[in-house]
């Protein structure tokens, strides 16, 4: 009964046999003798893992550079630029000029009679009218003077009455032959003489009488009284020193204030501009915000060669008093051009040896260097009189290595439009 599983058991043999070597070897796995092996086979790899890490880490940035460099050449080849268009300059323009504000009107008020104050009326800050007396000065010397000449006149008269009398009866008594002709001439030249004489006197009498209305000091226009140099019992001389430091002799000080005059100095490019019809106004610090509107009266009609301005006169309206003489202010005139040309910003000129240029872009993307002709001056813009069209592509902010015939690129993004140029002055 057992002989049957005999064969069966030889075949289980040999598996069992088999198991034996795998059991065997993952015990040797773990020895320590395959353990250094696989230290040493891993040592190789990390060393080459290292090495590749430091080769990257030395190329990436190489390869970098290079892109960028690459990158930067190409971009140097065909530069990138910003172009505005020119466009019209405006017909007005604010030139704004410092001024002195002067009175309408300015006197020195003398003595033109010798004496004594006896009275003032008028002192500084009074407003006085035309003819109005400001002071009252005693000349007895001259009151004398004045009854003395009227008694000559009196005595010329008299004398003239008698001799033109006996002249006329002279010529009767010549008709009947009475007298002889020299006779009758000689009466007629007394008559004369005397008649000279009367003129004399008369002529005297007016002068005295006009001295002594000086004794009455008036104003010679209506202002305002801005000096008074006497008090009573003052003694003034006739005429002063006139023109003299501190002007010796000056009673009073007089200026028209209600009307002044302010007088700029135009530089000679913008005096052609200015004409009696220039619209103008006045600002002063003292009143911020305030316009006062103005004229312009006159000019020289001359360029100073000295500052090559023109000197200009405006006028105005000071009723209300708001100005006073001496003052500072602006004038702030408005400048009409009849034919107004192109303008570009400041930023795209370029200034080299030849002259003022610019850089056009053409239909081609090549670059055009233009000299131009500037005109008026609007700050940070500027009129181009010539060398520019208006729908010319002009390059803002060129480099000064930009020359001509070079190929740009125009950038998307377009320059800013220039501003109205009424709201640069």
């Amino acid at each position: 009964m057992t002989t049957p599983n005999l064969p069966s058991n030889d075949r289980d043999t040999p598996a069992s046999t088999e198991l034996v070597p795998v059991a065997r070897a993952s015990v040797d796995e773990s020895t320590p003798a395959t353990q250094s092996r696989r230290r040493r086979l891993m040592l190789p790899i990390a060393l080459a893992g290292v090495a590749a890490a430091l080769l990257a880490i030395g190329i990436v940035p190489r390869l970098s550079a290079s892109t960028a460099l690459t990158q930067q050449v190409d971009a140097q080849r065909q530069p990138m630029v910003q172009v505005v268009a020119p466009r019209r300059a405006p017909a007005s323009q604010e030139l704004l000029l410092p001024g002195a504000v002067t009175p309408y009107a300015d006197a020195s008020i003398y003595a033109r009679t010798s004496g004594y104050i006896q009275h003032w009326y008028t002192d500084i800050g009074a407003k006085v009218k035309t003819g109005q007396t400001l002071a009252d000065i005693e000349t007895p010397e001259l009151d004398a003077q004045l009854k003395q000449a009227r008694a000559d006149e009196a005595a010329a008269q008299a004398n003239y009455g008698y001799a033109a009398s006996t002249a006329k009866r002279w010529q009767t008594m010549l008709q009947t032959q009475s007298v002889s002709q020299q006779d009758a001439e000689t009466k007629t030249s007394d008559m004369q003489a005397k008649q000279a004489a009367l003129e004399a006197a008369q002529a005297n009498v007016a002068r005295l009488t006009e001295l002594v209305s000086y004794e009455k000091v008036s104003a010679p226009f209506d202002g305002v009284i801005t000096t008074r140099n006497v008090d009573v019992g003052s003694l003034v001389t006739a005429g002063g020193s006139p023109g003299l430091a501190g002007n010796p002799g000056e009673l009073f000080h007089i200026e028209q204030t209600d009307k002044l005059r302010i007088f700029v100095n135009v530089p000679q490019d913008d005096a052609a501009y200015v004409t009696s019809g220039t619209q103008v106004y006045l600002t002063t610090q003292q009143y911020p915000g305030r316009k006062f509107p103005a004229t312009v009266a006159r000019s020289t009609d001359a360029i100073d060669p000295v500052s090559r301005t023109l000197r200009v006169e405006i006028d105005v309206d000071n009723r209300d008093g708001a100005l006073m003489p001496g003052a500072y202010a602006q004038a702030h005139l408005a400048l009409q051009t009849p034919h107004p040309a192109l303008d570009l910003p400041v930023s795209a000129l370029l200034f080299r040896p030849d002259g003022v240029t610019v850089a056009v872009v053409g239909s081609d993307g090549k670059v055009r260097l233009k000299q131009v002709t500037i005109g008026r001056d609007f700050g940070t813009y500027v009129e181009v009189a010539t060398g520019v069209a208006e729908g010319d592509r002009v390059v803002d902010n060129p480099g000064d290595a930009i020359v001509d015939g070079e190929a740009v690129r125009i950038a998307t993004t377009p320059a800013a439009e220039p501003a109205a140029a009424g709201k640069q002055g």
